[in-house]
């Protein structure tokens, strides 16, 4: 095992890379003269795509692309237009993985398609020109990418199922902006950085409604849906969602098929043409996928494995319900089972509150400050050792890890679970900003939409209809903030994370699949635990649910206090004027209990993130 402090990190710093695309579209003007344009949205992705630059410019289209190489490292460069030879051929600017393009290859190549690289971008790309927009039926991985089809004059943008990939668009009159991250659009010079009261109210009550973008007029493409954009305009279209049948098969059968599917995403996931790694926190997840992984893996060298902890953490670490006990020695049990190479590294609260500034930029949002620039430092080392890095991420969502999955944790709640800190942030805003918002009715609202997007099944008894609700909730909204984080840190490192649990196979099965089976013998993921019983140790099969580290230290929480305070003292902060100064005093004073993920330090590093935000990103309230 290899531990790694601050003075080795600090010794050590490399460079940061990753993939990422970005695109405009206008029917009036004439794009072939934006260079300057493309290449200032492009460059704001430098950091996700270090191995190669690309600006492919036309009439009505222009496109960019930052490259992280991980298949086809001397091919592969983008955009790529479908024929050098045609004037007039589609052209494509993608970001992720088709996992399965080796039989998609096969497929289009017995249909007389000729290939000149073996990148997976390739096969998109003569995917849409074999079925057109259908052909997103036809991957599986994460992705997402936009097409310009000359001959239909027509934009098509698409996400993955699950929503791994971002992908955020602005349509105008004539024409539309996207790309990868929030920052794309910014350096447009359409794209304003002004936020208006949905907006603020979207980032301040943590709903993360599918589709919203903060910032005025943005959208995000939502997981599982197609936007085609014409001169007509724009239609955003469903081309997946979580369909619900019947459960067929008996619980041994269940349990095969779980381990099945996931094996085979593991595999598929594992095919890359550079080193391959796993995050390893110990838990039944993560040691699920790094168990499968060190297998399949195992004629090809070691695996490498990486998790996180804290200085200090032996004296100050206290169990609670979200984190019952430390990662460090279940990680450690793991990677000598598997026989992996395990990097564990630790962090200082001063590491973590100056990377707090670079999770802030790679987010272009406040958000869970301490576990974001926690997970940045940890990418950063794994990314010195391998490029990409399998995950046991959204595995909670599918099978019920949660504790909001019981009567006790929520599940009956009229709110979404992880919303608890809306009355700790709305009760410091100024009073008159307070009531534009409306954020617990906002909240309601949201959550009353969630529940209409829930398909039932005929003859569901109370019981279970409860439980499909929460799961849909899960899988739609909660996973993608989870999803969000992991891809923005990671990318921020020039790291591809890789989450085989979400599969869209394994979730669809996993969807249908009763509370019962998921429970198996009374335990929380018994289905999971039971498909992994001969691949782990017996302590991490039992482990209970432990949510990711945070810094125990109690001069962090001290050093944010100090920082919020000399933020609201300062004249010229953005901050201060929407916020009740005497409210604020109490915040800072007055310690207060856990409110399910949430904690006091959460609401202060939010508020800290908020005024940072403000501050770099140039941002105008309008409310």
């Amino acid at each position: 095992m290899l531990t790694v402090t601050t003075e080795q990190r600090q010794a050590t710093a490399g460079v940061r890379v990753m993939c990422g695309i970005a695109g405009w579209v206008d029917w009036q003007r004439d794009l072939s003269n934006e260079r300057r344009v493309l290449e200032g949205m492009t460059e704001t992705l430098a950091p996700r795509g270090p191995d190669g630059a690309g600006i492919w410019l036309s009439e009505r289209a222009a496109f960019g692309h930052r490259r992280l190489a991980v298949v086809d490292l001397a091919g592969g460069a983008q955009p790529m237009v479908a024929s050098r030879h045609e004037t007039e051929s589609p052209v494509v600017t993608f970001n992720g993985e088709i996992y399965n393009f080796r039989e998609l290859r096969t497929e289009l190549a017995g249909r007389g398609h000729e290939f000149h690289t073996r990148s997976d971008t390739e096969v998109l790309l003569r995917a849409y020109l074999e079925w057109g927009p259908r052909c997103v039926d036809r991957f599986t991985g994460m992705f997402a990418f936009g097409i310009w089809d000359p001959h239909q004059r027509s934009l098509l943008l698409a996400r993955d199922r699950l929503g791994v990939k971002p992908l955020f668009y602005l349509p105008y009159d004539g024409g539309v902006v996207f790309g990868s991250e929030l920052k794309t659009l910014l350096a447009h010079p359409l794209v304003r950085p002004r936020v208006r009261a949905e907006g603020l109210a979207e980032m301040l009550c943590f709903t993360h409604t599918p589709g919203a973008g903060v910032f005025e007029d943005v959208r995000a493409v939502r997981a599982g849906h197609q936007v085609l954009v014409s001169g007509a305009g724009c239609t955003e279209t469903p081309y997946w969602r979580l369909e619900s049948r019947p459960h067929e098969d008996d619980l041994p059968a269940t349990v095969h098929k779980v381990r099945s599917l996931l094996g085979e995403a593991v595999e598929q996931q594992l095919v890359a043409d550079v080193e391959v790694g796993t995050l390893l926190s110990g838990g039944l997840d993560s040691s699920t996928v790094t168990a499968l992984a060190a297998g399949a893996k195992s004629r090809a060298g070691t695996l490498i494995t990486c998790s996180v902890d804290f200085q200090g953490a032996d004296e100050y670490f206290r169990p609670n319900t979200v984190r019952p006990e430390r990662d460090a020695e279940f990680a450690r049990q793991v990677s000598e089972h598997v026989g992996s190479r395990h990097l564990e590294v630790v962090l200082t609260p001063e590491d973590v509150s100056l990377a707090r500034s670079e999770a802030l930029q790679a987010r272009d949002l406040p958000g869970f400050g301490d576990i974001n620039a926690a997970q940045c430092l940890m990418f950063r080392e794994l990314k010195k050792h391998v490029t990409v890095a399998l995950s046991g991420e959204s595995a909670d969502e599918s099978f019920g890890g949660y504790q909001w999955f019981t009567p006790a944790g929520g599940l009956d709640a009229p709110a979404f679970p992880w919303t608890g800190n809306v009355p700790a942030i709305e009760s410091v805003l100024a009073p008159e900003l307070r009531k534009r918002l409306r954020m617990r009715e906002y909240v309601a609202d949201r959550y009353a939409d969630a529940l209409a997007e829930v398909p039932a099944v005929e003859g569901e008894s109370a019981a279970d209809a409860s439980i499909r609700r929460m799961f849909h909730l899960n899988i739609t909204r909660w996973l993608g903030v989870l999803l969000n984080f992991t891809d923005r840190m990671s990318m921020r490192e020039g790291l591809e994370v890789r989450v085989p649990f979400c599969d869209h196979r394994l979730v669809e099965y996993l969807w249908n699949t009763p509370w019962a089976m998921k429970t198996a013998g009374g335990r929380v993921k018994g289905l999971l635990t039971d498909a992994a019983a001969d691949l782990l140790p017996e302590a991490v099969l039992k482990r209970k649910k432990t949510s990711f580290p945070v810094d125990p230290h109690p001069g962090y929480e001290r050093l944010l206090r100090g920082q919020l305070r000399d933020e609201l003292a300062d004249p010229g902060s953005r901050l201060a004027p929407l916020l009740d100064p005497v409210a604020t005093v109490g915040l800072l004073e007055r310690s207060r209990p856990a409110t399910g993920v949430w904690r006091q330090v959460d609401t202060i590093s939010f508020w800290l993130q908020t005024a940072e935000w403000m501050r770099s990103h140039q941002v105008t309230v309008d409310v």
